[in-house]
């Protein structure tokens, strides 16, 4: 059966991750969102992944001594890992497989160019992203590229980052498998990340836009700095425009490369304001739809905002459930009794049970709404 093996992505939601990985789970419910586009594409399923490993015994003894390994052990999780990366992109794709992932490649166009993406089932998780953790490989053009660029994806589940990564998080690398997004790949303007809380501050009610020009590489490897847009309530509330110097676009028969932006654009903004404020807008129909803030990774080519990650932010401090959208000023118990550890279920029981006013979790913590009583001027003071 080769249906397994590959899925389209608009058959896909949340449920199935394990199936599919959290990256394409979630292009597969962004692509159900009224006004969302995400580009056309499949995902390789982890059965896929799963039946390459079984073609290398070895590598089960390999996971053995990687398991064992000191996270802080640098050179031995590298020649490891390499090691494992090797043998699996040596592994010949069977060909009942090979057929099933080229006969999806003819429905997006059998020359098209493509972007081919690690989806491993720890991936994108409300506590950790894992987020640049395997690889992407964009503009991959024709069959043989595409197969080719898919088994490096496998492999990419043993870059020494992800290994040490997992090690630190306590996960099981035998746990993780790895499923593969193949989409159309999207030649645009500009691209870039919008973050639907703002990461330093924490807001919830302004979102962050970075954005820069060409393909996002640019932005996510650091080899430029972004203009920064912040957008609350329907308009730019903030704005920083950089001088962005180079660019990341892809070439005619495949691959990407660095270019140099001229002179007088370098420090023209990546994006208005208006077009600012409408991905916002895209924005907050994905957050509402994912219930928590989110990171998101979008291009904007001739045709409007394509979105090709989501992912929650997973380094805001979590708020307590409140019910309604209004503002609310909470006061942490435990740090008013010099108690700043995260507390037990049961003593988080007992305090709710006994305490005199309404006490409200979130992180292991307790806190108090204190928001009617400084409302108040009897009671501000």
């Amino acid at each position: 059966m080769t249906e397994q093996y590959v899925w389209d992505l608009n058959e896909i939601d949340e449920t199935q991750v394990a199936v599919v990985g959290g990256k394409a789970a979630h292009l597969g419910a962004l692509s159900r969102i009224d006004g969302i586009r995400v580009p056309a594409g499949f995902c390789v399923t982890t059965d896929a992944f799963r039946r390459i490993m079984a073609e290398a015994p070895s590598l089960d003894e390999r996971l053995d001594r990687l398991s064992r390994v000191d996270p802080d052990d640098r050179e031995a999780i590298r020649t490891l890992s390499a090691q494992i990366r090797r043998t699996i992109e040596e592994i010949a794709v069977p060909d009942d497989l090979a057929a099933a992932i080229t006969r999806a490649l003819a429905r997006l166009g059998e020359q098209a160019a493509c972007a081919v993406r690690s989806s491993a089932t720890a991936e994108d998780l409300p506590t950790a992203s894992f987020a640049g953790q395997q690889d992407t490989y964009l503009n991959v053009v024709g069959p043989t590229a595409v197969l080719q660029h898919v088994s490096r994806c496998w492999a990419s589940l043993f870059t020494e980052r992800a290994v040490t990564y997992r090690r630190r998080n306590g996960i099981d690398h035998r746990t993780v498998h790895m499923a593969v997004v193949v989409q159309r790949m999207v030649f645009p303007h500009a691209s870039g990340i919008l973050f639907t809380a703002d990461p330093v501050t924490g807001n919830r009610k302004v979102a962050t836009v970075d954005a820069g020009f060409g393909l996002g590489e640019a932005l996510v490897s650091g080899l430029v700095n972004p203009d920064v847009f912040k957008v609350r309530d329907g308009e730019v509330v903030a704005k920083e425009i950089a001088a962005k110097e180079r660019a990341v676009q892809a070439l005619a028969d495949g691959g990407t490369r660095e270019v140099a932006i001229e002179a007088q654009r370098q420090e023209q903004p990546a994006l208005t304001d208006a077009q600012a404020v409408r991905l916002v807008q895209l924005g907050r129909r994905i957050e509402a739809h994912f219930g928590r803030p989110q990171d998101i990774e979008w291009c904007l080519a001739d045709d409007g905002f394509q979105i090709v990650q989501s992912r929650p932010v997973t380094t805001l401090f979590p708020v307590p459930e409140a019910g309604d959208a209004e503002n609310h000023v909470y006061v942490s118990v435990g740090h008013q009794q010099m108690m700043t550890d995260a507390m037990k279920p049961l003593g988080l029981s007992v305090w709710q049970l006994t305490a005199m006013v309404p006490m409200h979790t979130a992180g292991g913590r307790l806190f108090v709404d204190v928001t009617r009583r400084l409302a108040a001027p009897a009671s501000r003071a």
